[in-house]
C-alpha cells in the first residue's frame, strides 16, 4: 500500500472517531451542543482530507464503486454539518434538534459507517 493510501486510511479512522463522538452525543441528547458541532465539523474536514489522499493514492482513479459510495456518504455528512450549522445560526447553540434532522443525522451516519466498512473489507479481500 502506498504512502498516500496509508495516510488516507489513518485519517479516515480519525474521521470515524470524530463523527461517532458528534453523532452519538447528538443522538443521545437531541441537542446541538458545541461538542456536537465541533466533532461533526472536524469529522467532515478529516473525511475530505482522507478522500483526497485516497484518490491520489489509488491506482484505479476516483471513479470506482467504493469511490461513489464514499463520495455519497461524505456528501451526506457534509449536508448534516451544514444543516446543523444553519440551525445554530438561526437559533444558537444548545437548542433541540428537529425530529427530521435528528433522523437524517442517524441515517447519514449509518451510511457513512457502511461506506467505511466496505472500504476496509475491500482492502482485506485484495
Amino acid at each position: 500500500m502506498n504512502i498516500n493510501l496509508q495516510i488516507g486510511s489513518i485519517v479516515v479512522v480519525f474521521a470515524l472517531i470524530s463523527y461517532s463522538i458528534g453523532i452519538i452525543t447528538e443522538q443521545r441528547s437531541s441537542i446541538i451542543t458545541r461538542r456536537v458541532i465541533t466533532f461533526l465539523t472536524l469529522g467532515v474536514l478529516l473525511d475530505i482530507c482522507a478522500t483526497i489522499f485516497m484518490i491520489i493514492g489509488s491506482d484505479k482513479g476516483g471513479f470506482t464503486l467504493h469511490g461513489f459510495i464514499g463520495y455519497s456518504s461524505l456528501l451526506g455528512m457534509l449536508l448534516d454539518a451544514i444543516f446543523m450549522w444553519n440551525r445554530i445560526i438561526k437559533f444558537g447553540l444548545d437548542n433541540k434538534v428537529p425530529k427530521l434532522l435528528h433522523l437524517y443525522s442517524r441515517y447519514a451516519y449509518i451510511w457513512w459507517v457502511l461506506a467505511f466498512i466496505t472500504g476496509g473489507l475491500l482492502v482485506i479481500l485484495r
